[in-house]
């Protein structure tokens, strides 16, 4: 039996066949329960207090479907629906708790361990679906992986979308699998070692489908998101509306066993009372977390950067564990792609990616070009390793016109100096699917509405989206299937040329990141850089104790020769990206072998590569 919470909404399993349905919808007298299969019969729900309906019936067979029926006739899919087999516009569905997990001893992993793969279930396998994605799970323990991120499953129309038009939050997406496949995938993740990231949407609900509005007052007009209407989290009667997503982070957590969840967008949840919702949100999931015993993460997605996110309450802040930072992404994808046009107008400086390295954010309170105005604050406190980096992504890659990766954009040499800089970093690092051996093919927008005119509104958003890039010509159309078709990955290049040496280089560098001390302690204070401009040449220093790394990053196109002050203590060289076997000819190391610190040593720097140095503590 899952766990039943007060007021739970949905359909709630009570054991012997029987059921409890509960609705919130305070603007409605009336509510009927229309049982549609494996019979067809009408109960009605009887009023509670602050507009909750009800009711609990007997002899319910473990698929039976539904609608909830208005006074005047009208039937819509239940809100909190677990799940919705004919698509968001059919009736739901009860879900019986799922019986067969295997991870009791299960307990989840602290946030240091993080080391995240993103994936889009639809187009991570052929298949395309919660069991197709099984299979590959060993891949990614052996690529040294630690947690899987899941773009949103929540049920969205049709049967191709990135996620963040669901409109059945508590369901999952039927053109994935049921919700026992899912289960079954986070049980498979868990039995491997593998934690399970949710994205969950928060701050809007997409459009089509979108009955909520029907229910009750979950918008406001008081706010406007980018992509609808804001979520009524500070309005009146906002605390049923509150408590309706609350319960679906803890059933996420509860009930199919996910660790963390990471909240899209948060900038967007707009909310200015004492007591904000995504404060409630942490607050509820850390005290599910002790009641469970288990680590579970809250991961914040935001450009604000503002930390005000993951400060504690007692310092007025949200107390969110961690939160995405997509300007060390902007930095590096403008050191080397050159592009500098939208958001990256603000970057481009060597100086930029120092600041990333040692302080997160590069904007903490400068003058942004792009926004025109003042932008972020200071990290002071915040440890690095609460910082998500990455050097692609679905949002990075996807909202391109036509989603090119870094392997479509730059040279061999510079995507094995990225990877350098994102694994390496003192940040958690995020990879994406097909990131690790340089996929062939993009990674774009595709939608499947059924109203016409929501798919030519989609058409003319992304051409206005474009247009402040400057890029020529128009995307691939995101109602054309093939535009979803040419978004799945290519496993078969992996193991030829470079992609193959790209996959073991990744493999080699997350391997560094779970054996070195100074890379698995990521501590401000245990960090520094230096910038060479001549040369353009970054020099990482990290240490934990007497371990120490120290990694040289030389982003220009040509030979470059740079003393570099190793500190004292004996330095020898563990990666070389420019050489065998990082190279795609037989080629030998230009840099020393060894080098004996305290005093100047000169770095022969091959273009655009790499080189890391380690010293061991004294036996």
């Amino acid at each position: 039996m899952w766990h039943i919470p007060a007021r739970a909404v949905g359909a709630s399993a009570l054991g012997e066949g029987q059921w409890q349905f509960r609705v919130w919808a305070p603007a409605h007298e009336r509510l009927d329960l229309h049982i549609v299969y494996p019979s067809d019969r009408v109960i009605p729900m009887e009023r509670e207090d602050d507009g909750y309906f009800v009711v609990t019936v007997d002899h319910l067979s473990p698929d039976a479907r539904y609608f909830i029926r208005f006074a005047d006739g009208r039937e819509r899919p239940d809100p909190a629906s677990r799940f919705q087999p004919e698509g968001v516009h059919g009736p739901s569905q009860v879900v019986a708790p799922f019986a067969a997990w295997t991870d009791d001893s299960w307990s989840g992993i602290p946030l240091s361990d993080y080391l995240l793969y993103e994936i889009h279930i639809g187009t991570f396998s052929a298949v395309g679906t919660f069991l197709g994605a099984i299979p590959y799970l060993d891949d990614l323990v052996a690529l040294g992986v630690t947690a899987v991120e899941i773009m949103p499953i929540a049920q969205f129309p049709g049967k191709r979308n990135w996620g963040y038009d669901g409109v059945d939050l508590f369901a999952v997406q039927q053109s994935y699998g049921t919700p026992a496949d899912f289960a079954m995938l986070v049980d498979a993740c868990h039995a491997r070692g593998l934690a399970v990231v949710l994205d969950v949407v928060y701050n809007h609900i997409g459009p089509e489908g979108n009955y909520l509005a029907e229910f009750g007052p979950y918008f406001t007009d008081t706010y406007k998101t980018p992509w609808g209407s804001a979520i009524n989290f500070d309005g009146p009667e906002n605390a049923e509306v509150r408590a309706f997503f609350i319960q679906n982070a803890q059933m996420w957590v509860r009930d199919v066993h996910i660790d963390a969840l990471r909240l899209d967008a948060v900038q967007a949840i707009m909310d200015v009372s004492a007591q904000p919702f995504l404060a409630d949100l942490a607050r509820t999931i850390h005290q599910t977390a002790a009641d469970l015993h288990r680590h579970i993460v809250l991961f914040a997605e935001s450009d604000a950067n503002d930390l005000g996110l993951l400060d504690p309450p007692e310092r007025n802040g949200l107390g969110v564990d961690a939160q995405w930072s997509d300007e060390f992404h902007h930095v590096v994808h403008t050191l080397l792609t050159g592009e500098t046009v939208g958001y990256y107008a603000d970057y481009g400086l060597l100086e930029q990616l120092a600041r990333a390295l040692t302080e997160t954010f590069v904007f903490a309170g400068e003058f942004s070009t792009a926004r025109r105005r003042r932008h972020g604050a200071p990290v002071r406190h915040i440890a690095p390793g609460r910082f998500v980096f990455s050097i692609q992504n679905h949002d990075q890659v996807g909202n391109r016109l036509h989603g090119e990766r870094l392997s479509h954009l730059v040279p061999f040499a510079c995507q094995k100096l990225a990877a350098g800089l994102l694994l390496l970093a003192p940040a958690t690092p995020l990879i994406f699917m097909g990131e690790e051996f340089a996929e062939r093919h993009p990674f774009l927008y595709f939608v499947d509405h059924g109203d016409p005119a929501l798919v030519a509104a989609v058409r003319a958003g992304r051409r206005a989206e474009f247009a402040t890039f400057e890029w020529q010509g128009d995307p691939p159309d995101p109602a054309n299937p093939a535009t979803f078709m040419m978004s799945r990955l290519d496993r078969s290049v992996r193991a030829t040329g470079h992609h193959a040496i790209l996959y073991a280089l990744y493999r080699k560098l997350l391997g560094l990141r779970r054996s070195l001390a100074p890379l698995r302690h990521m501590r401000r204070e245990a960090l520094a850089v230096t910038v060479y401009e001549e040369s353009d040449t970054l020099v990482l220093h990290r240490w934990d104790g007497d371990a120490a790394l120290l990694a040289v990053f030389h982003l220009g196109n040509e030979l470059a020769t740079q003393a570099i002050m190793f500190p004292a203590g004996r330095w020898e060289c563990l990666l070389d990206s420019a050489a065998s076997p990082w190279a795609l000819s037989a080629t030998p190391s230009a840099v020393p072998a060894v080098v004996e610190g305290d005093q100047p040593a000169s770095v022969l720097l091959a273009p655009c590569s790499f080189v890391v140095y380690t010293r061991q503590p004294a036996a």
